[in-house]
């Protein structure tokens, strides 16, 4: 079987409005993340796809992000096999954190991540 290769961008490449689809765990959002981003963890994927087809009903492309890239890779790939404009972010959150790309969280401490 031929798979073809994963759509991956660099954190450098993902536009300031772009739909984020973060698929890590509540802990990991709470820690910090990116402000505007929808927040499906994967072990919650399957049973709130609807959310993500709403988000990407405007024929808008999910930038789908983890902490390093395997969650969000598997996300991807899924999403693509539904016939989703979407693509793996390289990296994760440790790639956007270290290009010192902006960061919130929901109760005001400084945004780590786990």
């Amino acid at each position: 079987m031929n798979f073809a290769p994963l759509p991956t961008v660099d954190v450098a490449s993902v536009p300031a409005d772009a739909l984020l689809l973060d698929v890590r765990e509540h802990e990991e959002w709470t820690a910090g993340h990116v402000e505007g981003a929808l927040h499906v963890p994967m072990s919650d994927f399957v049973a709130r796809f609807g959310e993500v087809t709403e988000a990407v009903a405007e024929g808008r492309r999910a930038y789908v992000m983890c902490r390093v890239g395997g969650r969000s890779a598997q996300v991807t790939q899924y999403l693509v096999q539904q016939g989703i404009d979407a693509v793996n972010v390289d990296g994760g959150m440790i790639a956007w954190e270290a290009a010192g790309r902006p960061m919130t969280t929901e109760h005001g401490a400084a945004a780590v991540v786990l």
